[in-house]
């Protein structure tokens, strides 16, 4: 079955940065636009920036955009999430997602309309 698997999470002081790749396997990756997600302890899941299967297209949410970028490598069947400047407030287990091209929309903002996800990753921001 399709497998995400995310990586490079860890603990960061703030200020710091930290890049997390999601590498995807029997999955056609450039069918699919990507996006990452974190969720907090208490809190929803909540979007963060997503890419077009092209790489063409980026959104970020407003909270991190200028301190994070999302890239992908479709030779590679990999996303990226370079965060900079990292803040206490960026503390979740960070997400990753694909939604089929052919689904309405570049982009969305709501988990329910992701068809695939990983297992997530640890991101722990200190202050």
């Amino acid at each position: 079955q399709v497998q995400l698997g995310e990586s490079g999470g860890g603990l960061v002081q703030a200020g710091g940065s930290l890049r997390l790749s999601c590498a995807a396997s029997r999955l056609t990756f450039n069918n699919y636009n990507m996006a990452w997600f974190r969720q907090a302890p208490g809190k929803e899941r909540e979007f963060v920036t997503a890419i077009t299967w092209s790489g063409l297209s980026k959104f970020y949410a407003d909270s991190v955009k200028g301190r994070f970028t999302i890239s992908r490598d479709n030779a590679k069947n990999t996303v990226y999430l370079q965060m900079n400047s990292l803040k206490p407030e960026d503390t979740a287990v960070y997400y990753c997602a694909a939604r089929s091209k052919s689904s309405s929309g570049s982009y969305s903002k709501m988990p329910r309309e992701y068809d695939y996800w990983g297992q997530g990753t640890q991101v722990t921001v200190s202050s």
